[in-house]
């Protein structure tokens, strides 16, 4: 059970300091940052020293280093204030032409050119005061998204590696591959004999972080052999100009790669099972009216992108 006695008694502007003194590793740089003296600052590590039982930061010759525990502390504090600062923000009524809010969403960049500049063109229509942070997320974001879904809005990104979240379903998108335009080894299409020669560019590939067609291709019982990994889709064509090597793209960013020049899009030689991309977001936020506006933008923009409407 949670000590209410305990946090009645402390400070939260205490949690403030110590963000930034976990962000700055410096009293002077965090006292700055947050507009104080030096010595109010000071008294406000002392504090928190005497809290945790720690030194926070240590001096290390001219310098001060966060100690380990400092370390451990750095993600849960800006969890922390993010989570403090959305309940000071909540409002009993609210209006989307009023609002100045912003909405924090992690996804790759995949989401963020198709889904994502959709949601910003209709919010300025709807409400322009509103604005939203788009993150990249990694995988070990990924593999924490229930608990880092808490101090965000939400989380593009497709069906497999996460679940037991809330989502709404936005689009589905299918599967092509990337090659050279002056690869002669590939015709029209790639065969299955391509897929065991070639040098492969693939994304991500950690155990949360995958595509599905380069699971479906080591099923087929190819075993690529990798030369990039990258996290970026949109950088796929970028590896793959001028080599043999050949990248996974989805259609929606075929486009958006083409116009590097130096690259075509082939069909791959078998059936890639479709992807389904989703807005994933903690329970926290079920009720909360401005998030119910924000995720109705969102199947606005998944419709149409699904219609072909979204812009290239």
């Amino acid at each position: 059970m949670t000590d209410h006695a305990t946090l009645s008694r402390l400070d939260l502007n205490l949690l403030i300091a110590l963000d930034a003194l976990l962000t700055e590793r410096s009293v002077t740089r965090a006292a700055d940052r947050l507009h104080l003296s030096q010595p109010a600052l000071s008294a406000s590590l002392a504090r928190l020293r005497t809290h945790f039982n720690d030194q926070i930061l240590a001096r290390r010759g001219n310098t001060y280093e966060l100690t380990p525990f400092a370390v451990r502390l750095t993600d849960h504090t800006s969890t922390a204030l993010e989570a403090a600062r959305r309940v000071f923000e909540s409002q009993a009524s609210w209006s989307p032409a009023e609002s100045t809010r912003e909405f924090s969403i992690y996804g790759s960049d995949y989401g963020f050119v198709t889904v994502g500049t959709v949601v910003s063109q209709l919010a300025a229509e709807e409400a322009p005061g509103v604005r939203f942070r788009y993150m990249l997320h990694n995988p070990g974001i990924v593999e924490d998204a229930a608990n880092r879904l808490r101090s965000a809005d939400g989380m593009v990104i497709p069906h497999g590696p996460v679940s037991e979240l809330p989502y709404l379903d936005l689009w589905q998108d299918d599967w092509l591959a990337v090659v050279a335009d002056d690869n002669a080894e590939v015709g029209e299409s790639l065969t299955m004999q391509n897929l065991a020669d070639m040098p492969w560019v693939l994304t991500f590939q950690s155990r949360s972080a995958f595509t599905s067609a380069a699971r479906q291709i080591q099923q087929l019982g190819v075993e690529p052999h990798i030369e990039v990994v990258l996290e970026s889709f949109l950088s796929v064509g970028h590896f793959v100009s001028g080599t043999r090597r050949v990248g996974l793209v989805q259609s929606a960013l075929a486009p958006h790669l083409l116009r590097i020049g130096g690259i075509r899009v082939v069909p791959l030689p078998f059936a890639a099972t479709p992807i389904v991309s989703a807005l994933w977001w903690h329970p926290s936020h079920n009720r909360d009216p401005e998030h119910e506006w924000m995720r109705g933008l969102f199947a606005e923009a998944g419709r149409r992108i699904a219609a072909g409407h979204a812009p290239h």
